[in-house]
């Protein structure tokens, strides 16, 4: 029965005789060879499949005094993000276009990313003129506006516009 079910060969490829064969079963030298080939490719797969189900990364979100505190002691650009709860198009903004992995890598790396819930941070929207959600000022790294995009930006847009802000003089 063993001998049509298993391989009759041992690591040298030496042919094994069926009463061999079956000897190394019952010993269960054939499961701990399964069993070590099993653990073996466990481990060569567990750092791809921890990447594959890590989390993805993340902006790094400052508060606004915090973040522009930061944005000057680093001497970094500033990227202000205006948003509120009960914005449909801020909650698309954060499910779609912050999501994107080159999106998080561009504002995490080049800028000060800050996030402003417009309705608890009134102050902070009125000097920025903010009159719809969501709405994303940058800053030089002094504090001067740049400029602002109002609305929705999709990834792809976001993009250009993060790199046109930091190939600006």
């Amino acid at each position: 029965q063993a001998n049509k079910i298993l391989p009759h060969y041992d690591g040298t490829c030496r042919r094994l005789s069926p009463q061999e064969a079956l000897r190394r079963v019952n010993n269960g030298e054939v499961r701990m060879r399964f069993k070590t080939a099993v653990i073996v490719m466990a481990a060569a797969v567990m750092p791809w499949m921890a990447e594959l189900w890590a989390s993805p990364a993340q902006i790094e979100w400052h508060a606004y005094e915090a973040g522009m505190a930061r944005s000057r002691f680093e001497k970094k650009k500033a990227f202000i993000y205006f948003h509120a709860e009960w914005c449909a198009y801020c909650a698309d903004m954060d499910r779609k276009t912050f999501t994107n992995p080159e999106v998080v890598a561009l504002l995490n790396r080049n800028f000060i990313p800050i996030r402003v819930d417009s309705d608890r941070e009134k102050a902070a929207a009125s000097l920025y003129r903010v009159k719809g959600l969501p709405h994303m000022v940058f800053l030089a790294e002094g504090g001067q506006e740049i400029g602002s995009l109002p609305g929705f930006i999709p990834p792809d847009q976001m993009k250009k516009a993060l790199n046109a802000v930091l190939n600006a003089p």
